[in-house]
């Protein structure tokens, strides 16, 4: 019997750690096992709650709020510490050193993100924290590569647990209509700059002369990290990439946001994920992670997360910024029956290892360890 106390952002937060965070949540509870998970969330402002709502919170740029989430934690026999730099207060996310150095309980730190080149205070914040985790968990093999190469901490204390995510069937029409519908092209997540969707219009703009022309969904709130002038500038980029390339009424901007159901549906009917992402050293991606597991065709840009998980077989990666190469791996997919396939078979094989039953079994595995190094420990 093990209980867990998750530290993360948690629904109705709206980001993909929270999303994260229930899922592995749900798949650790499980009562006829004698485990139960018990959540204290990180926000950015404290939500008015009904009087007895016995919910503690982490207040983002409130270190006093740290003395009863240290108390929450040590109720349980392993914290789960959901790390990124961007959701905890202070310089890169520090104030949660003090939760951190002052919880009794042993505590697994998952790393959302390792920068393989990163400031000086980002490093030591980093640091803290991997000295302060009984373990350590990355979500890919680059994070693994990055952690060992340039942080202190003992291999054995390093675990890689990929990203996981609801398998989706693609759903099958009752009959094949008459006129062909036009394939969708859909890209999805937190819009901002970065994220190349730019390249991807100028990519549509290529495979016009296909008949039905594809048209581009891009569907996601703008990012909350980047100011609201920042955004508007993107947005005015992006519609003038339409109109350059002639193809604005192909191109739809939905910025609608979608429950895990919805945007499950959304990603079914997509014939083709496109992530054109610029960052050459993203490591991690939920979009990808989903995409994937939903068994859809994906086209990325070539960043490490994306060479991990596509490198066999499950989609096609392309240079950064390479607009030529975007639209020969897209006119592909869109085309050839048989590579299609190919991709969703492989899919389906990688889906199996990031279904969420199997994570959390992981994770129990990762709990086990820990707890008997304490007692051995503490018996020593």
């Amino acid at each position: 019997m093990v209980t867990y106390g998750f530290l993360s952002p948690f629904p109705p937060t709206r980001c993909g750690l929270a999303t994260h965070s229930l899922a592995l949540a749900q798949h650790l509870h499980d009562p006829e096992l004698g485990e139960r998970c018990g959540i204290v969330h990180v926000v950015d402002r404290l939500r008015p709650l009904p009087r007895q709502d016995p919910t503690v919170h982490l207040v983002k740029g409130r270190p006093g709020s740290a003395a009863k989430v240290v108390e929450a934690l040590n109720r349980y026999d392993v914290a789960i510490v959901q790390h990124d730099f961007d959701i905890y207060g202070g310089p890169d996310g520090d104030e949660v050193l003090g939760v951190l150095d002052a919880v009794d309980t042993p505590v697994i730190v998952v790393l959302h993100t390792v920068p393989a080149a990163a400031s000086e205070q980002r490093r030591l914040v980093l640091q803290r924290v991997i000295d302060a985790a009984a373990a350590v968990v990355v979500l890919s093999s680059a994070d693994a590569m990055t952690l060992h190469g340039q942080y202190r901490i003992d291999t054995d204390r390093v675990t890689v647990i990929p990203r996981g995510a609801a398998a989706v069937t693609p759903s099958r029409p009752d009959r094949r209509p008459s006129v062909p519908a036009a394939p969708t092209i859909l890209t999805w997540g937190l819009i901002g700059p970065g994220k190349g969707i730019e390249h991807g219009i100028a990519a549509l703009g290529r495979l016009r002369d296909l008949d039905p022309a594809p048209r581009y969904l891009v569907c996601g709130q703008q990012d909350p990290r980047i100011e609201a002038r920042q955004s508007d500038t993107y947005g005015d980029l992006l519609r003038r990439a339409a109109r350059e390339n002639d193809v604005t009424e192909l191109v739809t901007f939905d910025p609608a946001y979608r429950t895990p159901g919805a945007l499950a549906t959304l990603v079914r009917r997509a014939d083709v994920v496109l992530l054109p992402y610029e960052a050459r050293d993203r490591t991690t991606s939920a979009v990808l992670t989903e995409a994937v597991a939903a068994l859809r065709p994906v086209v990325a840009t070539a960043f490490p997360h994306a060479r991990e998980l596509l490198g066999d077989g499950a989609g096609l990666t392309v240079p950064h910024r390479d607009t030529e190469a975007l639209a020969r791996a897209l006119r592909r997919v869109l085309t050839e029956p048989e590579l299609v396939k190919s991709m969703q078979a492989r899919s389906a094989e990688v889906a199996a290892q990031l279904a969420w039953p199997g994570i959390a079994a992981k994770f129990r595995d990762v709990a086990r360890t820990v707890l008997s190094r304490t007692v051995a420990v503490s018996q020593s």
